[in-house]
């Protein structure tokens, strides 16, 4: 009887410990997954841009918008790569029959606007299209730089402010970076993604950009 009660007072304790490590831990562990992402995304974005080719630029000669993108390419039903943008990056989106937003509030993480109208925003090709040609792209065929150019699996494609994609225009993270200095190391997590699935190339130059923009991922 005595053995008896020892065992149910073990097993008592044994519960209340139990939930007090569990509560210790939470909030650290909760603490920091942001940190620790990012974290996790500069380190395989360094493994990554490692492996990349590094040479010089290719010639831009040949090279048209059209060779990549006469147009959208449709993904699902009536709707085109840009208006599926549209309508993922943007807040309360309404569309109408053909697909087209009509309406919706966009946040362009380039400059930190806040866009209340379509007329206001474009899709930008993280690494633009003409860069993407001198990488190595304009020795591919037709459908696999249209593919590029309507890609929706890789971070390639983003809502931004008309504005803020004037000034890049084509240029690579060299001579142009996001205004928004917190938004570095998503972006170059991002250019090392598109380039790495696709094989593209990258200049010295161009490396060592990336490199310093992936300093300000958290946990750096």
């Amino acid at each position: 009887m005595i053995f008896l009660r020892r065992t149910v007072r073990v097993a008592v304790l044994t519960l209340l410990v139990i939930p007090i490590t569990a509560v210790t831990a939470t909030p650290q562990a909760a603490a920091d997954p942001r940190k620790r992402s990012q974290a996790d995304a500069g380190t395989l974005a360094r493994h990554r841009l490692a492996q990349l080719k590094v040479a010089r630029p290719l010639s831009i000669r040949g090279y048209s918008h059209r060779r990549f993108q006469p147009r959208w390419a449709h993904h699902k039903g009536r709707c085109d790569a840009r208006e599926v943008v549209l309508a993922r990056d943007g807040r309360r989106v309404r569309r109408n029959a053909a697909c087209h937003p009509v309406k919706g509030v966009w946040y362009s993480p380039y400059d930190g606007k806040w866009l209340k109208s379509e007329k206001q925003v474009d899709v930008d090709h993280v690494v633009p299209l003409a860069y993407a040609w001198r990488s190595g792209a304009g020795k591919w065929s037709q459908a696999r730089r249209r593919a590029f150019a309507n890609d929706l699996t890789r971070p390639e494609l983003i809502a931004v402010s008309h504005s803020v994609n004037i000034a890049k225009g084509g240029q690579g993270p060299q001579s142009w970076r996001p205004p928004r200095r917190s938004y570095w190391c998503r972006y170059a997590t991002s250019w090392i993604t598109v380039k790495s699935h696709y094989r593209l190339s990258v200049t010295r130059r161009e490396k060592v950009a990336l490199l310093n923009m992936l300093r300000t991922c958290r946990g750096r």
